[in-house]
C-alpha cells in the first residue's frame, strides 16, 4: 500500500511538472546582450500550434513604437500587441523542443526560425532564433511570469 501511494504521488508530481514544461504562458523577455528586461510575451497554444504576442514593453518610452524595419505585414504596425512568434509546434523527435515556426526581432525587423525549450522545470524558456541551422543563431532565456 505504501509503495502504491508513493508511486501515485510521483506520477502526480511528474504530471504537474510536465504540464509546466510547455512554452505556453506569460514570459519576461531578457535581452541576451544587455541582460535587461525588455517585454512580457504571452505564448498561447492554439490546438498544438504555438504563437507569442507582446503584452507589455518594459520601456515606457517605447509604448507607442512601431516596427519600422519589418518587411512583412507587420511593417509600421504597433509593437505592443504584435505577434512575434508564429507557427511553432511540438517536435515529435524531441519531447523537450518546440520548433518549426519563426520569431520576429522587432528591433531589426528580421524574422528567424525559432526553437523553444522549457528548462528548469518550466520556470525558464530558452528561445533560440537562427538562420539555417540552430548552430547559427542566438539564445535568450525568458523567465516565466505565470
Amino acid at each position: 500500500m505504501k509503495n502504491t501511494l508513493i508511486a501515485l504521488s510521483l506520477a502526480a508530481f511528474a504530471a504537474a511538472a510536465s504540464a509546466q514544461a510547455t512554452p505556453a504562458g506569460l514570459w519576461k523577455t531578457i535581452d541576451d546582450e544587455t541582460k535587461t528586461e525588455k517585454s512580457l510575451v504571452r505564448v498561447t497554444d492554439n490546438g498544438g500550434i504555438f504563437s507569442g504576442k507582446i503584452e507589455k514593453l518594459m520601456d515606457p518610452a517605447k509604448a507607442n513604437a512601431v516596427c519600422e524595419k519589418c518587411s512583412d505585414e507587420r511593417k509600421d504596425q504597433a509593437i505592443m500587441g504584435m505577434t512575434i512568434i508564429r507557427a511553432v509546434k511540438h517536435n515529435p523527435d524531441d519531447a523537450e523542443l518546440w520548433d518549426g515556426g519563426d520569431i520576429l526581432d522587432p528591433n531589426n525587423g528580421k524574422v528567424y526560425k525559432v526553437r523553444l525549450k522549457p528548462v528548469d522545470g518550466g520556470k525558464k524558456l530558452e528561445v533560440r532564433g537562427y538562420i539555417g541551422a540552430p548552430l547559427f543563431g542566438r539564445t535568450q532565456t525568458w523567465i516565466r511570469v505565470e
